[in-house]
């Protein structure tokens, strides 16, 4: 997105359209950087977590909680910066924190659906 001096954003409401046409623009990446955290999860619910799960969604999550603090929504960040923590080792993803990855990546699924 390009801005000339006709498109200067000169207010408040200015910058609120103009997050607006960047949401609109990133949603579809943020979905699959969701999809990717509730993939891992599932496999961590499965036993069959492998190290590329777990660094895919290292880096999904990482990638969502700069971007969704970008986007006014500081519990999505929040969220994803413990599901990255979740992602630094492999024995994070012990069966027993499985449910608790599930339910971040849920959570952060209706954060989004929330922003729309």
């Amino acid at each position: 997105m390009t801005f000339d001096k006709q498109s200067e954003i000169k207010s408040p409401s200015d910058m609120s359209a103009v997050l607006n046409q960047l949401w609109t623009k990133f949603l579809p990446e943020i979905y699959e950087r969701v999809a990717t955290l509730e993939s891992a999860a599932q496999a961590s619910a499965a036993g069959n977590m492998t190290q590329e799960h777990r660094e895919a969604a290292h880096s999904a999550a990482h990638k969502l909680a700069g971007s969704l603090g970008t986007f006014s929504l500081p519990r999505g960040t929040e969220l994803a910066r413990e599901f990255e923590q979740a992602c630094v080792s492999e024995k994070s993803y012990k069966a027993a924190q499985s449910g608790r990855l599930t339910a971040i990546a849920a959570e952060i699924r209706t954060i989004i659906d929330s922003r729309k």
